[in-house]
Order: C-alpha cells, then sequence, then structure tokens
C-alpha cells in the first residue's frame, strides 16, 4: 500500500504543477483530496490492515494528503492574484476623468410642501382622514348639502363644478370638506384630522388659477373648542410654515359651512408689506380660510352642537407653495419642465 500511495502522490504531484489556472487546479483538488478520491477511499480501507500497519499507513496516508492540500492552497492563492491583477488593470478608473452625470429624481414641489404641511399638522395632534373618507368622485350631498351650502349658491353652477352629464348628482369635488363630513359621520368626537387631496374647479387656466388643484382642510371637533384655539394651532403653522417673522391678520368672512368666519393674511413674500402688484397694492396676501363649524353643519352628521362645537380650515396647496418660492405661475406646477422642477430638492 505504500508504494501505491507514493504513486498517487506523484500522479497528484504533476497534475497539480502543471495546472495553469483555477478550474484545472479545482480538478486535480476534487481528484485527490476530495471525499470520494482515492486517497480517501485509501483511508477507509484501513480497518482491513494488520494492527501493526494501521498507525504506519495512517499517519503516511495524513502526511501526503496534507502536503497536496498545502501545495494545492498556495497555488490556489498564486492564480487568484494573478485573475485579481488581470482584472484590476483591464477594469481600472481614472479618477482624474470626469464622472458621469446620472440624474436623480426630486420630490414635486406640491409633494413637498404637502409633506411639510401634513407633518407640522401631526406636531400639533392632527392625523390624516381615512382614505376611504376622501372620494375625489363624489355626490352633492357631500360636497354641498351636508355642508350646509343652499341649492341656490353659485358654487353649485355648472360654471363653478363639474358634473357627471349621465349622473347629474354626481361631481368632481370641489373641496376636500367632504372628507370631515364623511370622517364625522364615520367616527365620534373628538374629531382632529386633515385632509389633503385634488380638487376641482370649472376654471379657465390662467397664471393663477387651474381647473385641477390640491388642498389641505382640517378639522376639529370636540367639547368646549373655541375660536381661540383656531387662531392659537393657525398662529403656530403660518410660524412653523413661513418663520416667526411673518406678519399675519385675520379678517372676518363668510363661509355657509362656518359662523363666524375668517380669513387669514400674511404679509406679501414679494414685497415685505409695502405693496405691490402680486398683492394689489395691499401688502397682504390671503392664505386660508377658516371658522367655527357651522351648528347645522354639526347636526347634519347626528352630531349634537349643543354638547360639542369644532372649527374648520382650508388652505391650497399651490398657493402656499407659490408664496413661499416665489413662483409667479400656477402653470408651472403640470407643465413637467425639468428646467422647473429640478430646483427643488
Amino acid at each position: 500500500m505504500e508504494n501505491r500511495i507514493q504513486q498517487i502522490k506523484e500522479e497528484a504531484l504533476s497534475e497539480i504543477n502543471s495546472a495553469n489556472d483555477l478550474k484545472t487546479l479545482e480538478a486535480a483538488k476534487n481528484k485527490y483530496i476530495s471525499r470520494n478520491s482515492e486517497f480517501n477511499n485509501l483511508k477507509k480501507g484501513l480497518k482491513d490492515l494488520d494492527a501493526s500497519q494501521k498507525p504506519i499507513i495512517g499517519a503516511l496516508l495524513n502526511k501526503v494528503s496534507k502536503e497536496l492540500e498545502n501545495l494545492i492552497n498556495e497555488k490556489n492563492e498564486l492564480f487568484y492574484k494573478k485573475e485579481l491583477n488581470e482584472r484590476l488593470l483591464n477594469e481600472k478608473i481614472d479618477v482624474t476623468l470626469d464622472g458621469e452625470y446620472i440624474p436623480q429624481g426630486k420630490v414635486h414641489p406640491l409633494s413637498k410642501t404637502t409633506n411639510e404641511i401634513v407633518q407640522i399638522f401631526n406636531h400639533l395632534g392632527f392625523s390624516v382622514a381615512e382614505l376611504k373618507n376622501s372620494p375625489e368622485v363624489e355626490v352633492e350631498k357631500f360636497n354641498f348639502d351636508l355642508l350646509n351650502v343652499p341649492k341656490e349658491h353659485p358654487a353649485r353652477d355648472v360654471q363653478d363644478t363639474f358634473y357627471c352629464k349621465t349622473a347629474p348628482n354626481v361631481i368632481l369635488r370641489s373641496q376636500t370638506s367632504n372628507s370631515q363630513v364623511r370622517q364625522m359621520l364615520d367616527s365620534k368626537p373628538p374629531i382632529k384630522i386633515i385632509s389633503p387631496g385634488r380638487v376641482y374647479r370649472n376654471e379657465s387656466v390662467s397664471a393663477r388659477k387651474n381647473n385641477l388643484f390640491h388642498q389641505i382642510e382640517g378639522l376639529y371637533v370636540d367639547k368646549n373648542v373655541t375660536i381661540a384655539q383656531l387662531k392659537g394651532v393657525l398662529n403656530e403653522f403660518i410660524r412653523l410654515y413661513f418663520g416667526s417673522g411673518r406678519p399675519t391678520r385675520y379678517r372676518s368672512s363668510f363661509f355657509p359651512f362656518t359662523e363666524p368666519s375668517v380669513e387669514i393674511d400674511v404679509q406679501c413674500i414679494m414685497c415685505q408689506g409695502k405693496g405691490c402688484s402680486i398683492c394689489s397694492g395691499t401688502g397682504w396676501l390671503e392664505i386660508l380660510g377658516a371658522g367655527m363649524v357651522d351648528p347645522n353643519v354639526l347636526k347634519s352628521v347626528d352630531i349634537d352642537p349643543e354638547v360639542y362645537s369644532g372649527f374648520a380650515f382650508g388652505m391650497g396647496v399651490e398657493r402656499l407653495t407659490m408664496l413661499k418660492y416665489a413662483i409667479d405661475d400656477i402653470r408651472l406646477f403640470f407643465n413637467n419642465d425639468e428646467r422647473f422642477l429640478k430646483q427643488f430638492n
């Protein structure tokens, strides 16, 4: 058996030394020192030898196997380094050359503003209305009737609202207030939500108006809600969005679904209150409308106005984005002009 071991060793050394790449070296390894190799078969046959021969042959098999394994590992390391060097040589990068510009997508300015506003109101304790309560295709009941909008109100005219020809009661919502009504029908106070989304108005497209735009409305209904709380929430929102140095003012107004109602202005971003064409010389820009929820609205959704009160507010995302970033044409948001969009991180 010793002669056979020596013979196998010489054959193995010959094949290992003549191997010229990793593939042929791996083949030699499998042939001579793997589990199915002849060396391993000889080890299995040790049990058939005389007791005096077992330690001698066993030690010889282990010695030869170790020698072959060390030789294969050394040659494997040489081949690996050789292939790595060749690859590095072929794939090397000249760091002095100009890099290739890979354009990356940006968050759309309207999405950026919406995310910022939602984050602010989340910090103030408001949650986003459930998606099921905010459909864009709506019926008049939730867009007008339950919001105390009278039948003769101009907002219901086809000149202002998109109606479905085959189903006259079906419209594209003109405000996200429908989600507030649905939320009040779906849950009981306390309710503290905001509802961002797309709305539609039958407007002529211009630099200031579009027939599709985005709103964020808010609603808070609970016991003992006051207009002082409304002012506190909106003042904090304005401070966080525009900065603490931006003056504001509240003006009396009228909305069918709030009483009393107010409109909130901020000092003109363009002229810093001096008066310009953007603010029509007043030094102020309207940013949102708000008010205490009309008792008739609470009654229409089965909330007792003798027990509960609330406030609501609404703002246009496009308008707030235009004011903050001094954008003078609403159509820029929808033209997909990369020169415009890439300016927003």
